[in-house]
């Protein structure tokens, strides 16, 4: 098996990577993933089409690393859920910005492509869960162990299976139907599984008692 192309940062001109991620972002959104091309990208990066060779193992790779650098920002290990104390406010708030964001062809076009890329690229898959998918189910444990810690929710609660519970629908909803659900519908979802799940840690403190 060949080398894997250099993933560290430090030894890539950091304006023509910026050029090249920009310009994947940009055409994935104009043309599709199905249509993306290293030598599109490339031209319109202003860039050798070997420079992305030699960074990037696949056309999945630099759209990867487009979409996190359009979403995530200086965030890194900074990012986490908002926590005003009311778990309810806080989930729905997070849930309609995820709605938003969907409704964004700018940011939910690079991000069905991503889904189809990773389907066809188990090393892509694996970066994918390492890089995005693994880092933003541990934001929305951490929401919810503050809210075990707060005695919102039961202290044996799986948060995995709350996480799925509470925001997997609407991913669901936008890659079958097309589109994000309303607002209502995620004031909905919230009240249903937090009642669901408060219930549980209500009925723990009343054995307390």
């Amino acid at each position: 098996m060949p080398p894997r192309p250099e993933t560290g940062h430090s030894r890539r001109n950091p304006a023509s990577r910026k050029a090249i991620l920009d310009a994947a972002f940009g055409l994935v959104a104009e043309v599709g993933y199905s249509k993306l091309g290293i030598e599109a990208i490339a031209a319109r990066a202003g860039v050798g089409k070997q420079t992305i060779y030699r960074w990037w193992p696949s056309k999945g790779a630099v759209l990867l690393d487009a979409y996190l650098a359009h979403t995530q920002g200086d965030a890194g290990d900074e990012a986490a859920l908002p926590d005003t104390g009311d778990l309810r406010a806080d989930l729905v708030a997070v849930l309609q910005a995820t709605v938003a964001e969907l409704r964004d062809p700018t940011f939910a076009v690079p991000l069905r492509a991503l889904t189809v890329a990773v389907l066809e690229d188990p090393e892509l898959a694996a970066e994918y869960e390492h890089r995005l998918d693994a880092p933003m189910r541990e934001m929305k444990k951490a929401r919810l162990r503050a809210a075990q810690s707060a005695g919102q929710l039961p202290d044996d609660l799986d948060l995995d299976v709350a996480v799925d519970m509470l925001f997997a629908p609407v991913a669901q909803k936008w890659s079958t139907a097309g589109e994000p659900p309303s607002d209502g519908y995620v004031r909905t979802l919230v009240e249903t599984v937090l009642s669901g799940l408060t219930r549980s840690a209500e009925g723990d403190r009343s054995a307390d008692l």
